[in-house]
């Protein structure tokens, strides 16, 4: 389904927004998770961060305060074109990983030269993927929750490495572009926000 990302310092004005927008609403704590009913028909469902289950009050301030980072935990992007690993205690960044690997584009050409430029690409991706893995497996030893994003067949790749068969993969997905410093800045922020499914009336 999909959700929009509300980092928890916003969570309170979200809420009065959505009450604003769609009337009265009616908060209850479901499942480890928040639940809105608005006057109009219109709901939503608010996960906390690393998959953290909620047993608060009903309360818009209470679920913001819950959404607080685990001691140690990770972050790890792939795409084809490069990778970021980062290890976190709370909300500091302790060690990270950023490596861009250039994979061949695809050709027009036909027959056997499409058939080299394939293998040669995927010989490239597969290197690529190796890379992120021999990081990922130094940087995210012993961590608590991971979160993921990039491509899902290239993350798929990584995370097949036996080193990294105990890591615990949480939401959000988060859909980026080709890591980069700033990339994976921004994936840190969107890893500690609070995950809100929203359904609108009519």
């Amino acid at each position: 389904m999909p959700h929009v990302l509300v980092p928890a310092a916003r969570w309170p004005r979200w809420v009065d927004n959505f009450t604003t927008g769609h009337g009265d609403t009616d908060l209850q704590v479901r499942e480890g998770d928040l639940s809105g009913s608005a006057a109009d028909g219109s709901h939503f469902t608010a996960h906390l961060p690393f998959a953290t289950a909620y047993d608060g009050p009903a309360d818009a301030a209470a679920f913001a305060e819950a959404a607080v980072p685990p001691g140690e935990w990770g972050v790890l992007l792939v795409r084809k074109g490069g990778f970021a690993v980062a290890r976190l205690r709370t909300t500091g960044l302790v060690e990270h990983k950023i490596g861009q690997r250039h994979v061949q584009g695809r050709t027009k050409a036909g027959g056997q030269s499409q058939q080299r430029f394939a293998r040669r690409r995927d010989n490239q991706a597969r290197q690529a993927y190796e890379a992120a893995a021999e990081h990922a497996a130094r940087i995210l030893a012993g961590v608590g929750p991971v979160v993921t994003g990039g491509d899902h067949g290239a993350v798929e790749a990584v995370l097949n490495d036996p080193r990294l068969a105990r890591l615990t993969v949480v939401e959000p997905w988060l859909a980026v572009p080709d890591p980069r410093r700033a990339v994976l800045d921004r994936a840190v922020l969107d890893a500690q926000a609070i995950r809100v499914e929203v359904t609108n009336a009519g």
